[in-house]
């Protein structure tokens, strides 16, 4: 049995690894990078980084290069660095440069000086293994230990230290069978990659949870083949849980579909008119309106929260 932090690192970035895989997180779910939301998606990433002056996008969390593969196509010229366990994609755009990471929290030690930099972990924190506990029958807040082939849990030692003080500022409970996903690593990794910006803006976008909504049964959950399955630790499945937002580093915190509307992404459909007098035109210009009511949904991708960090 191992506790969850260490068996969850192991399934995402260990030798065989989830995210090792060579097809990658691609073969098993969409995400908001993906197609025709990844082409809006990076429009607003580009009005961002015009907003502050920012010449260098950097995607934390890179995947196979889909988002820096919009970015690329739209604006070339644009210094690009991805960065993900996984070495450089074959079929990713000649200028983007790529930083091979460790995986989970741990950034790459070339990752550092930042300047101009918008700085995009899209989906990051989310995989950033984080204890399990549990509170039990006596109101105890305990770790979970898991069986990494079964996923088969039982009883560790009662949190404390650093973990239990966490708890205390920004999850406390003491209900028999609520669980708790600490975020201590996370805040820890959030705060390691905003310090290696000199200039710039840091944005976290995932789902995620604030005091009073933080969900008692905790979020821990996997995904294989486009379904949901029991969380198994053996490398065959993505392992996610949301992240506790309000506890990183920020100057802002608002959902995406708010984030996005600021950014000029509103999904409206186009003008009927269009249909008539450019066919070609309209069909475009629906099929990017689809995207972003899509990416503004607040049932879907629109529930994501962005945590932004100006820096310097």
């Amino acid at each position: 049995m191992k506790a969850w932090v260490d068996a969850w690192q192991d399934a995402l970035y260990g030798p065989r690894g989830f995210y090792r895989s060579p097809a990658g997180p691609s073969a098993h779910f969409t995400t908001a990078t993906h197609g025709a939301g990844g082409c809006v998606l990076a429009g607003a990433v580009l009005r961002l980084a015009d907003e502050h002056g920012l010449t260098h996008v950097v995607d934390v969390g890179a995947g196979r290069g889909e988002l820096l593969q919009h970015l690329c196509a739209a604006r070339p010229a644009l210094r690009l660095t991805g960065l993900d366990v996984v070495a450089r994609p074959d079929d990713l755009a000649g200028p983007v440069e790529w930083l091979t990471s460790p995986g989970g929290a741990q950034l790459p030690e070339e990752l550092g000086g930042l300047d101009r930099a918008l700085v995009l972990a899209h989906e990051w924190l989310d995989v950033v293994p984080c204890p399990v506990a549990q509170v039990d029958d006596d109101g105890r807040l305990v770790l979970r230990l898991v069986d990494p082939g079964t996923g088969t849990e039982s009883w560790g030692p009662p949190v404390s230290g650093e973990e239990l003080a966490w708890v205390g500022r920004h999850w406390f409970t003491t209900t028999p069978g609520d669980r708790v996903e600490i975020g201590t690593t996370r805040d820890a990794a959030w705060a390691d990659l905003v310090a290696r910006v000199h200039r710039g803006v840091v944005v976290g976008v995932d789902y995620g949870h604030t005091g009073g909504d933080r969900p008692r049964g905790g979020s821990l959950a996997a995904y294989r083949d486009g379904h949901r399955v029991d969380p198994v630790p053996d490398g065959t499945c993505d392992l996610t849980a949301h992240v506790a937002m309000d506890t990183l580093d920020h100057d802002d915190l608002l959902d995406q579909r708010t984030a996005l509307h600021g950014l000029g992404v509103d999904g409206r459909t186009p003008p009927h008119s269009l249909a008539r007098t450019d066919p070609q035109a309209y069909l475009r210009a629906l099929e990017t309106s689809s995207a972003a009511a899509a990416l503004t949904d607040p049932g879907g991708f629109g529930g994501f929260l962005w945590a932004v960090k100006v820096v310097g």
